[in-house]
């Protein structure tokens, strides 16, 4: 009887593959090979934040990501619409876009995943068909007392699942494409605690692992990283595995370059002052070059940074719908952000 190593020899010498059907996908981490290929083109437009030069602002995020021929989306919004409405504004097509990446489970980054994929696969059936979120995003979340699953992400998995999408979930840095990276979860080595702390009076939700409720520090917390001669480019969501974290990750990841650009919301609209003068002096030496500071980042953080990592009003910027970081020609603020 044949064997399944020949079996699976005689597959690849054709150029076949075993079919793999499970909706919900473990990744493999980093593929093996060759020497690493560095990403040559990069285009990343927000089509979710506050402020809007173009289209509608919310509390929320969501970017297209346009790097070598590919297009993902990376985190939905927080409404059903904001980001099909934004994309329709400036003209950019989501139904060719494959894959999503989801940056954490907070509903203002994952609210427009279902209406999204339902509505692009209408017209392509591959459109938004596979999400990428890292290990521990389906995890329940609760309060004390209280057996309501709060977990928004429990409640839109079979809704994509049913819909032929499939979740693909990362336990540790995954190279997606060549040098087109995703964090996984994010080590938590400086305790940058960058996440929301529940209200006076009222009780806090907690994140059930190993049976137990403990404080949700968002460990599903995971960003992009793409790796270009110039350096690094750092896509986040929220950060809310806090931004030294995350960098210091990418860096041990992918390679320990300069941070060419940081993009997205990074958490430190509340900040403390001690806070803030830590990160920015983390931030410097870290080199980073372009920034937009979008979603929770803070108008004043965005300002201060601008000062304190030398950079100007071209290259550091309040994130806006309709803005654009381009890797050839850096930032294309619009006219509100500048």
């Amino acid at each position: 009887m044949q064997s399944r190593r020949d079996m699976l020899r005689q597959l690849a010498l054709a150029g076949l593959a075993l079919p793999c059907s499970p909706a919900l996908v473990r990744s493999a981490g980093r593929p093996s090979a060759t020497a690493p290929r560095k990403v040559s083109q990069l285009r990343i437009t927000i089509l979710s934040t506050m402020l809007a030069d173009s289209g509608i602002g919310e509390w929320g995020f969501g970017a297209l990501v346009e790097v070598d021929g590919r297009r993902l989306l990376f985190d939905t919004g927080a409404h059903d619409d904001v980001v099909s409405r934004n994309a329709r504004e400036l003209r950019v097509a989501l139904d060719t876009v494959p894959e999503v990446i989801l940056s954490h489970n907070h509903g203002d980054h994952t609210i427009g995943l279902v209406p999204l994929r339902t509505a692009l696969s209408a017209t392509r059936a591959d459109a938004l068909g596979r999400a990428h979120v890292a290990e521990g995003i389906f995890a329940p979340r609760r309060r004390e007392g209280s057996a309501n699953d709060l977990n928004a992400m429990n409640r839109f998995r079979p809704q994509y699942e049913a819909t032929g999408g499939r979740f693909v979930v990362h336990a540790k840095p995954t190279e997606l494409y060549p040098g087109v990276w995703l964090t996984g979860p994010v080590p938590r080595r400086h305790p940058e605690r960058n996440w929301s702390v529940a209200a006076a009076g009222r009780p806090e939700t907690k994140v059930e692992i190993g049976g137990q409720l403990v404080e949700d520090t968002v460990p599903d917390d995971m960003s992009m990283v793409f790796d270009t001669e110039q350096g690094l480019v750092v896509l986040t969501g929220c950060g809310h595995a806090g931004v030294v974290n995350t960098i210091e990750h990418a860096r041990d990841a992918v390679r320990p370059a300069p941070v060419h650009a940081l993009i997205g919301g990074i958490h430190l609209f509340n900040a403390s002052e001690q806070t803030l003068a830590w990160t920015e002096q983390k931030l410097r030496g870290f080199g980073v070059r372009h920034l937009i500071g979008a979603h929770c980042t803070g108008v004043e953080t965005v300002y201060r940074f601008r000062q304190s990592l030398g950079l100007d009003r071209s290259r550091c910027v309040v994130g806006a719908v309709g803005q654009v970081f381009d890797l050839a020609s850096g930032i294309n603020a619009g006219a509100i952000a500048r």
